[in-house]
């Protein structure tokens, strides 16, 4: 199988949903239908989260954010009857999947506990420190970090939100396919994080946009969802533990 991020990606996984009769009309008609729904859904999405991240429903968020953005990233994608991008659960993905993540991981994680390092050293605060209460709490935020927000994350903004952004722009000519993956990584990369900024309010939120590089390219790099949802889950924990270690 083909990984690299080059035409293969474009021409297999995200080629557009053909119709019976695959004229250019019905074709460009629905590639205006997906870009509409998509950035629908995606708009909604963000302000309902917002809603629920500092309305009375708050001390709920932790159920409810998550089951929005998966059902958001589902339930179109149902209606539309567009296949789902895979998790890739079967034995050799998984195999590739930690090998991938595992790479990632050692190449992003001195990096990440460098830039917290350098902000304690320079009397800086630490951004989007997670908070504890205590080990119980600790243990649940982790059970959290795993089961909850990286699934569901990865399920919209990657499973539906990038997968759609590529098929769209499958459509397109380009000079080089690598061109156009690294387009649709930084397009989703750009939506992952100006989406925590708008439900987080913090500016510091902009800052998901180097992991979220990661987590599309892993997308681009497997096909599937396993990989993204692991290193995402992984990333979220070695954080808040540099946090508390440089605290």
């Amino acid at each position: 199988m083909e990984t690299q991020c080059g035409q293969p990606c474009l021409a297999d996984m995200w080629t557009l949903h053909r119709s019976a009769h695959p004229d250019l009309e019905s074709q460009s008609s629905h590639a205006m239908r997906l870009g509409i729904e998509t950035s629908l859904v995606t708009i909604g999405v963000l302000a309902l989260a917002r809603v629920l991240h500092v309305g009375p429903y708050a001390a709920m968020r932790w159920f409810l954010i998550p089951s929005l953005l998966v059902a958001a990233a589902l339930v179109p994608s149902w209606i539309a009857r567009r296949p789902f991008t895979r998790i890739g659960l079967d034995v050799a993905n998984v195999g590739s999947a930690l090998k991938l993540v595992g790479g990632v991981c050692l190449f992003a994680g001195p990096i990440a506990f460098l830039a917290q390092w350098t902000a304690t050293r320079l009397g800086l605060p630490i951004p989007l420190r997670p908070v504890f209460t205590g080990r119980g709490d600790c243990l649940s935020w982790l059970v959290y970090q795993f089961l909850y927000v990286a699934v569901a994350e990865e399920v919209f903004f990657r499973g539906y939100v990038q997968s759609n952004v590529m098929q769209l722009l499958a459509r397109r000519r380009w000079k080089s396919a690598t061109t156009a993956c690294w387009v649709g990584i930084v397009i989703s990369a750009s939506c992952f994080a100006v989406a925590h900024v708008i439900v987080q309010g913090q500016v510091a939120s902009l800052l998901t946009f180097f992991p979220g590089l990661l987590m599309a390219w892993l997308l681009v790099r497997t096909r599937s969802l396993l990989a993204p949802i692991l290193f995402h889950g992984l990333a979220n924990v070695a954080y808040g533990v540099m946090a508390l270690t440089l605290s």
